[in-house]
């Protein structure tokens, strides 16, 4: 079996299933300890190389994901891996996209839509989710 994150690592929010999901900003070193056992990078261009199992969907600095069906996709899949396996999200900084992935993964988890976006910030970074309408993606994302 494989080990969970540490639920007080760098980047680490627990949901409230107790699923743990590791956010962070790509142009930062990793932080130390083992790595993901599959990522999603939230990017406008294609990723670089990870020697671990990764998905990227295509979502450009600032702006919203290219294909919304494609992402409820990716974030159904990084909730249910949670449940078993170290996942992460992950950006160029760590903020936006990155929060706001969380933050769906939270209404995924239960989370009502209108209070993702404050349990995000207050679990991961105060800054997370940081335009307009990644804040409205948020509020109309709804579980299925």
């Amino acid at each position: 079996m494989t080990e969970l994150w540490n639920a007080s690592g760098p980047g680490v929010l627990a949901l409230p299933s107790g699923r743990l999901v590791r956010g962070r900003g790509l142009r930062h070193p990793l932080p130390p300890g083992p790595g993901p056992d599959f990522a999603v990078h939230l990017l406008g261009r294609t990723p670089p190389p990870v020697p671990w199992e990764s998905r990227w969907l295509r979502w450009p600095d600032f702006r919203l994901p290219a294909d919304r069906a494609t992402a409820r996709d990716a974030f159904q899949e990084v909730w249910s891996r949670a449940a078993g396996e170290r996942v992460e999200v992950a950006c160029g900084g760590g903020m936006g996209r990155t929060g706001t992935a969380l933050a769906c993964l939270a209404v995924l988890d239960g989370v009502p839509a209108d209070e993702a976006v404050a349990f995000v910030r207050s679990g991961y970074h105060p800054r997370a989710v940081e335009t307009p309408w990644q804040r409205r993606y948020v509020r109309n994302f709804a579980p299925r």
